[in-house]
């Protein structure tokens, strides 16, 4: 056997230890790119009003995307594979700042002091009225001019591997015409179960009204150019509360019976809504007897393969179709959003209870905790 130069035994040692670490070095990457690493990240997004907005972008363990915004506790995408494992977003959302600075209608925002509406934006606590902005025709909406959705609200991220961020706003006495200084807190977590809970927490130093909600917009699809008419809908109440030509409940708690209000067996959206001037965007008194955590809504949708349930411990939800989308707002990805591209299903007391002793209270008083919980659950088959 014909010995090798000691020079060329070290350069073949040298490529064999080379070989090795780059063999190391693909397996490390490949398996890094594998594993999805929980938990919650955090970029900076922007200023407004001079104060800094970030964007936090909560993830499990499958993988799943849920991204929040400190601008207006705003869930600006939700990011989850389809049936066909392609993943795509199912709420409406911007990839920038600007796009919510531009005024969309709420796009995933938490909306209060009040969300929903207030005949003439006026209410009494005990003898004393107050007066809000009309800021939908004759009526207040969703906490005034710039109401939660429009602040920049304190975060604070979890510090764990728990995709979970916690943020909060002292809404001060007198803002918008609502009285007290409110202390309010809204957590966010992502479990790896798919569910996205939120939970919020209030007190304030002052008799006032608070009705604290989410306002996303949900599109199963992931696409907007599939309008929501075709999801199927279940909503486990049999009665809602109707409106006049503003939106403004009679008082009335009236049963879906009969009407094209009844969820209480699941059905395409659209199946009836050209019998609801104007489309779907009412109160339902859910069944629930108590506040208890309890599934209220399943949404399923064919394309997709998803199923939305929703869960809560509020006594009602408010159902929503997209009526006054039209066309007007693009998606980052430059898409149209017309009328029926979303839908919402916010989780909340009823409108205008502040003038509806029969409506449940929404009344906080000084040294009361007030408490809540809604969960969305995202499956697929």
């Amino acid at each position: 056997m014909k010995k090798l130069p000691l020079f060329s035994v070290a350069i073949i040692f040298a490529i064999f230890i080379t070989s090795c670490n780059n063999s190391t070095n693909n397996q490390t990457s490949t398996t890094e790119k594998m594993e999805t690493k929980a938990g919650v990240t955090k970029a900076a997004w922007g200023t407004t009003d001079g104060k800094e907005v970030f964007l936090f972008t909560l993830t499990n363990a499958k993988g799943v995307q849920v991204k929040i915004s400190n601008y207006g506790a705003t869930i600006t995408s939700w990011v989850s594979p389809d049936k066909n494992n392609k993943p795509s977003s199912i709420v409406l959302g911007f990839d920038s700042l600007s796009g919510y600075l531009a005024k969309p209608p709420y796009f995933g925002a938490v909306v209060g002091r009040y969300g929903n509406r207030i005949a003439k934006g006026k209410f009494k606590i005990d003898k004393t009225e107050y007066t809000l902005a009309t800021n939908n025709g004759p009526n207040a909406l969703h906490g005034g001019l710039k109401g939660f959705d429009k602040q920049v609200w304190d975060a604070t991220p979890a510090s764990d591997s728990t995709a979970s961020v916690e943020l909060s706003y002292l809404s001060k006495d007198g803002e918008e015409g609502y009285p007290g200084n409110l202390k309010v807190t809204v957590r966010y977590t992502l479990t790896d179960d798919n569910e996205l809970k939120i939970e919020y927490s209030a007190s304030t130093d002052k008799a006032t009204v608070l009705n604290v909600t989410n306002h996303s917009y949900f599109n199963l699809t992931g696409d907007v150019n599939n309008s929501i008419l075709d999801h199927t809908l279940m909503i486990d109440a049999d009665n809602y509360t109707p409106v006049d030509t503003t939106l403004i409940p009679t008082g009335e708690i009236k049963s879906v019976k009969g009407t094209p209000f009844d969820f209480t067996k699941a059905k395409k959206i659209g199946q009836e809504i050209g019998a609801v001037s104007g489309g779907y965007d009412h109160n339902f008194v859910l069944n629930k007897k108590d506040s208890s955590l309890s599934k209220i809504v399943e949404l399923k949708d064919s394309i997709s393969g998803r199923t939305l349930e929703v869960f809560t411990t509020q006594p009602g939800v408010q159902f929503y179709t997209g009526n006054f989308l039209d066309g007007t707002i693009f998606t980052s990805a430059g898409k149209k959003i017309n009328q029926h591209a979303a839908m919402c299903l916010e989780t909340q007391h009823f409108p205008d209870s502040p003038n509806e002793p029969k409506f449940p209270t929404t009344l906080l008083l000084p040294g009361q905790q007030f408490h809540s919980e809604t969960v969305y659950k995202l499956s697929v088959k």
